[in-house]
């Protein structure tokens, strides 16, 4: 049989909070129904978090308003604190996203809080979630190192997994916000997770600020990682974290998996066609994807074998 990954797009989210075009509601609109046209079925489609500090998001409300409810697609909605959690839950999301912290020098700038803290406050604010039946995750940003402190104990990140799990999360995600993980660190820090997780699903992920991020993606799914985050064109980045790049793009990961053996579900070629009206009609700015540049696997030549 095969193995089903599933590609958890951001990039409606994650993929815009720290773009400089400022993408107006009717064309993020426009990009979620392209995304579901390629056969994306769950997406961040929405922060909600202070607009003075991530502008992008300020009109998360209304594109939760007019988003597409087609059966099977699911829309996640970022939250930091007690009222983004319960704006997200107003406002339709099939499921809400809470960010723990792994280091107090970057927990402190993004969310004015220690990564204790951050644990402390979802046991308080996850109930909100449980009593409206709405599936909540957990996402652990600077999983793999923090711009201001430097490593992070894997440790550390095993803690607040059983901290997730204890709280009553369905899924616990490791983020490489600043792109500093490698394959290594990668299985060491899944090891450790897993003695700690119980059932939560597991999902990584990565920044391709160091050019490691498919080969932390190869490293996690063979360890057994069924769940991965992907931003079409490889659009994104972290406003509170110095030289914080983008995303893996979800075309060629998509394309690796393929080559692979795996399943994702997703329409290579829509992808493509995707990351390309990005930097035509979307952002109208030039995107990091290597398959909107060389297109999928090219036929071979008359004459020789496929």
């Amino acid at each position: 049989m095969t193995r089903k990954i599933e590609i958890v797009e951001v990039g409606p989210r994650d993929g815009l909070q720290n773009d400089p075009a400022m993408m107006s509601t009717d064309t993020k609109i426009e990009f979620v129904e392209r995304l579901i046209a390629a056969g994306v079925r769950r997406m961040e489609a929405a922060s909600f978090v202070h607009p003075k500090l991530v502008p992008a998001m300020a009109d998360s409300d209304a594109v939760m308003q007019r988003v597409p409810r087609q059966d099977g697609v699911k829309y996640i909605g970022l939250a930091l604190n007690e009222r983004g959690m319960r704006r997200a839950l107003e406002h339709g999301c099939d499921e809400v996203n809470y960010v723990m912290v792994a280091s107090p020098g970057f927990g402190l700038k993004n969310q004015n809080a220690t990564p204790e803290q951050t644990a402390d406050l979802f046991d308080r604010i996850a109930v909100l979630a449980h009593d409206e039946g709405v599936p909540v995750s957990v996402t652990v940003s600077v999983a793999f190192g923090d711009p201001f402190d430097g490593e992070v104990d894997p440790k550390v990140v095993a803690h607040l997994a059983a901290r997730a799990r204890a709280a009553g999360a369905v899924e616990f995600a490791m983020g490489d916000t600043i792109g500093v993980a490698d394959p290594w660190r990668v299985r060491k820090t899944l090891d450790l997770v897993r003695a700690e997780s119980g059932d939560m699903k597991i999902r990584m992920h990565f920044h391709n600020t160091r050019n490691t991020a498919m080969a932390n993606i190869h490293a996690a799914i063979e360890a057994g990682v069924d769940v991965i985050d992907a931003s079409v064109g490889g659009i994104g980045g972290c406003p509170f974290a110095p030289a914080a790049t983008g995303n893996v793009a979800t075309e060629d990961v998509v394309y690796m998996l393929e080559r692979g053996g795996f399943e994702t579900g997703l329409d290579l070629a829509k992808l493509i066609e995707t990351a390309k009206w990005l930097e035509t009609d979307g952002l109208k700015h030039p995107v990091d994807s290597a398959l909107s540049r060389a297109g999928g696997f090219p036929k071979p030549a008359q004459g020789l074998p496929a």
